[in-house]
């Protein structure tokens, strides 16, 4: 028996207004906007980007075997008579109006996910726990904007049984029109931190961006919140006023409903006591430091309020892995020893940055190992950016981090404020520092990289990758 399509092509012509042209198959796969990763069976949507036209891309994507592709009205002269074409005027909105009548047809719960820190880590760990009790979709990789938010709509199965949405912003106005496509049964803020502060006035105007989830959340829904973060009366005054009746906070305050009894932070893990809902539990972390330990509390209030069972969802937790440039751990070979390394590369801000070292504290270097940061700048800081780069000195001597690498040009406050015999080297740009971490780092010591995307630290990991192997690799070419 065949697996149910994603989509049919006429359920997709409906959904969008579309004009029908060519041939078009009954059943669609899955969904795309990139021709170089889109599967056999997929429909292709031609989006126009701030550097690309999709439209440039639509033959391809059909060779590569897309299904169908949409197109705008204004370019559909350009391709072949029988190529299988929906047309429509806007090509973004008509993924928009697909994520719609996705969301219209789920009758599965769904789950929104926002914050300053620490989204997609919740985001995964709650597809993690939720998969291991039914048919559950989420946003991939990062999809959390104007168009990931639809797309990832779109691409959720009719049959689910959870949907778990992650939705970013850095500017005020954002969250509300895609929040209200996704329309959560439960709503998760993280937290609340000094980022994108180049575009607020203040924290308060982020904690009021922040709060625009509760724009869309469901009659009898519920919203998840911070109660150790500042703003946390400020969001659940604003949940109030937007209908939510039913507020659960987490966090260490005896006040929580989710709330933190114990944790014993491990190098690679965490040990958590913790009441959820009023029912006491004691599992296991898969991810170290203490802020992720914070967040698994949210996520098992989020899972018991979508209906989860808490017990089995406490129980998946120790098999949570981090997410690609969130913490990935792998041991490198050198020098006749090892190096651990430890990728934070995907994004940065003051709150993850002092989390990532802290966690860095944690580790135990190998003997005549160091603890080396290598951190790259935290962009959209705005005016506060030199010093809360300098102030991240605190959280290096807190965590007694032995080396600190650094480049860029707001880095560089950071690096005059260290002091001298933790200077490890600074350069202007990523590569141009990458050379100095190869050449420093040594068997034993544990290096954790980390920057804004901006910033390329990337670059700096997959140098140390290429430069060194990875023992897992070694130990698989020898089995």
């Amino acid at each position: 028996m065949s697996a149910t399509p994603l989509w049919t092509s006429e359920a997709m012509r409906a959904a969008m207004r579309a004009a029908a042209k060519g041939m078009l198959p009954e059943a669609i796969s899955g969904i795309s906007i990139d021709s170089r990763t889109l599967q056999p069976g997929e429909a292709y949507f031609a989006i126009r980007g701030a550097v690309h036209d999709g439209h440039a891309f639509v033959e391809a994507a059909l060779k590569a075997g897309a299904a169908l592709a949409v197109v705008e009205k204004a370019q559909a002269d350009k391709f072949a008579p029988d190529a299988p074409l929906l047309v429509v005027d806007d090509v973004l909105a008509g993924l928009v109006d697909l994520g719609r009548a996705s969301r219209a047809r789920l009758a599965g719960q769904v789950i929104a996910v926002t914050g300053s820190v620490g989204k997609t880590s919740t985001k995964e760990a709650l597809l993690h726990i939720l998969s291991a009790q039914g048919q559950t979709h989420a946003s991939a990789a990062s999809f959390n904007n104007h168009w990931g938010v639809p797309m990832s709509l779109a691409r959720c199965p009719a049959s689910a049984r959870f949907a778990v949405f992650e939705i970013g912003m850095n500017h005020a106005g954002e969250i509300s029109p895609l929040v209200k496509m996704v329309r959560p049964h439960v709503a998760i803020i993280t937290t609340v931190e000094p980022v994108h502060l180049e575009f607020f006035s203040g924290i308060e105007a982020i904690a009021d961006a922040k709060a625009e989830i509760f724009d869309g959340v469901e009659p009898g829904g519920a919203a998840v919140l911070n109660r150790d973060n500042a703003q946390f009366e400020r969001l659940s005054r604003r949940a109030q006023a937007c209908g939510i009746a039913r507020i659960v906070s987490f966090g260490a305050d005896n006040k929580s409903e989710a709330r933190l009894i114990e944790v014993s932070l491990q190098a690679t893990c965490s040990a958590v006591h913790a009441e959820i809902l009023g029912h006491e539990v004691t599992y296991k972390l898969g991810i170290p430091g203490r802020h992720m330990a914070m967040n698994s509390l949210a996520v098992l209030a989020a899972a018991s309020l979508a209906g989860a069972d808490l017990a089995l969802a406490s129980l998946s937790l120790s098999q949570l892995l981090p997410a690609a440039g969130r913490g990935v751990r792998q041991t490198l070979l050198i020098g006749g020893g090892e190096l651990t390394l430890v990728d934070e590369s995907y994004n940065a801000n003051p709150a993850s940055m002092a989390a990532a070292l802290s966690v860095l504290g944690q580790a135990k270097p190998g003997p005549q190992g160091r603890r080396i940061a290598v951190l790259g700048d935290m962009l959209e800081l705005g005016p506060a950016g030199a010093e809360l780069h300098a102030g991240l000195n605190d959280a290096i001597k807190a965590g007694h981090i032995d080396l600190v690498f650094c480049c860029g040009p707001l880095m560089r406050h950071l690096w005059d404020s260290l002091s001298p015999g933790r200077r490890g080297g600074y350069a202007d740009s990523a590569a141009n520092l990458e050379p100095q971490v190869v050449a420093a780092v040594r068997a034993g010591d544990v290096l954790m990289v980390k920057g804004s995307n901006g910033s390329k630290t990337k670059t700096i990991v997959t140098a140390l990758e290429k430069r060194f192997p990875r023992k897992a690799a070694l130990d698989e070419a020898a089995v």
